[in-house]
């Protein structure tokens, strides 16, 4: 793994500090907003690839340079079931205080539960605790290759069920449940997905959305799925980052999952997150 930051691009716009050998870079030298450069774009993305997760710090803008700096990368979602900001629909709101009993703290990639779920997240954090209420990430192409020959095996060519239920419908009632089922119905995507831009192979299961491994018995896909959620766990999978008010996470959906530490209560937590719609898995 360490042989992985010898072979990394050299950037022209863009400054870069690797968090650890495989995943996580800070990148200096950017404002996020509408007005940045299509060649900073390109790096930023390039690095996004690279890195699997990128962060910037001091990003006092206006939301709406949030957005359009999301914009710069695709189409952006709007979430079915979150907390959304009442001018930017766009924008995800996570807020958590004093009152608040459950966190997102759940190993996940955003929205598998789509049939297609999104490229990638662009989180600020607007307040944070004094300590505590970090988020880790996960390289989940790093998992899958060190899974023993066998075990690729078993799922290379499996496919997996993911559903929004779990998580998002809980405490609906029985006709708004079926409503939602009827519109995000069941999706079905590769146990192994490869990145449509790299072509690498990553885990793509994850414990908040997927149900079950299809054509398999049922105590069979629990244990192998335990299993294998098992392997974003792995510290040295892992970086993690530690919020300042203004700093941004730019995350790849494709490539790794993420885990939002919630060690902070009684204090507040306010983040707010524009999330750019990817495609089919395959």
């Amino acid at each position: 793994m360490a042989e992985a930051l010898e072979t990394r691009s050299e950037y022209e716009t863009i400054e870069l500090e690797p968090q650890s050998p495989t995943i996580g870079a800070v990148i200096s030298g950017v404002r996020m907003g509408a007005d940045v450069p299509a060649e900073q774009v390109a790096e930023i993305r390039r690095a996004l690839l690279e890195w699997k997760v990128v962060f910037f710090r001091d990003q006092d803008v206006p939301i709406e340079e949030h957005v359009a700096f999301g914009r710069h990368f695709g189409e952006l979602e709007i979430h079915p079931f979150t907390p959304n900001h009442p001018e930017h629909p766009e924008i995800v709101v996570i807020h958590h205080g004093p009152e608040s009993k459950r966190g997102q703290n759940d190993w996940h990639s955003d929205v598998t539960w789509r049939l297609e779920p999104s490229l990638g997240s662009i989180l600020r954090a607007r307040i944070v605790p004094p300590v505590g209420g970090d988020t880790l990430f996960a390289d989940m192409v790093q998992a899958y290759e060190d899974l023993t020959d066998e075990v690729k095996e078993r799922i290379d060519g499996a496919t997996a069920v993911h559903s929004f239920v779990h998580n998002f419908g809980r405490g609906m009632s029985e006709e708004k449940l079926a409503a939602f089922r009827e519109q995000y119905p069941d999706a079905r995507h590769p146990v192994v997905r490869t990145h449509p831009e790299t072509g690498q192979k990553a885990l793509y299961v994850n414990a908040a959305f997927t149900t079950h491994i299809e054509d398999m018995e049922p105590e069979e896909s629990r244990r192998l799925l335990r299993f294998l959620y098992r392997r974003a766990t792995i510290p040295e999978y892992q970086c993690r980052f530690r919020w300042q008010p203004e700093s941004v996470a730019f995350w790849d959906n494709r490539s790794v999952q993420h885990y939002a530490a919630f060690d902070y209560i009684p204090a507040e937590r306010r983040v707010e997150r524009v999330t750019v719609i990817g495609d089919e898995p395959f």
